[in-house]
């Protein structure tokens, strides 16, 4: 995967999984060829505002009931996977995510591009640094 296709796919996460959980099933036989990349760097950061609306609208209309319910991952008529849509969304969406955002760092780094804050300050920031 190239760094434009993991960085796309990290900026539309949220929307994909909301997309893929708004049914009661996900059929992986029907998933389509290689991944997009995002052309521009505004045009990855439009992806990623939209994703995260999209995413948002979809939690903010999920009913308790709904939440609850269970779906399922599916290979053709083969279940794979089954669990409570919200747990889904934990491990598929946040955990997913986190994963994916991990392996972006790791790219970056292997680039020499000097890595954002994650969760603090990164080894490319002088926290002792005067601010200017």
């Amino acid at each position: 995967m190239s760094l434009g296709q993991l960085a796309l796919h990290v900026a539309t996460l949220p929307r994909q999984l909301s997309d893929f959980v708004a049914g009661d099933t996900l059929d992986v036989s029907a998933a389509a060829g290689a991944p997009p990349s995002a052309a521009t760097h505004d045009a990855l950061m439009a992806a990623f505002d939209e994703s995260v609306t999209h995413a948002q609208r979809y939690l903010e209309s999920l009913s308790d009931a709904r939440a609850m319910a269970t779906w399922t991952l599916t290979n053709g008529a083969t279940p794979l996977f089954s669990a409570p849509r919200v747990g889904v969304i934990r491990s598929f969406l946040l955990n997913h995510w986190y994963h994916h955002r991990g392996q972006l760092v790791v790219y970056l780094r292997l680039l020499d591009v000097p890595v954002p804050s994650v969760y603090g300050p990164t080894a490319d920031e002088n926290p002792f640094a005067a601010s200017h």
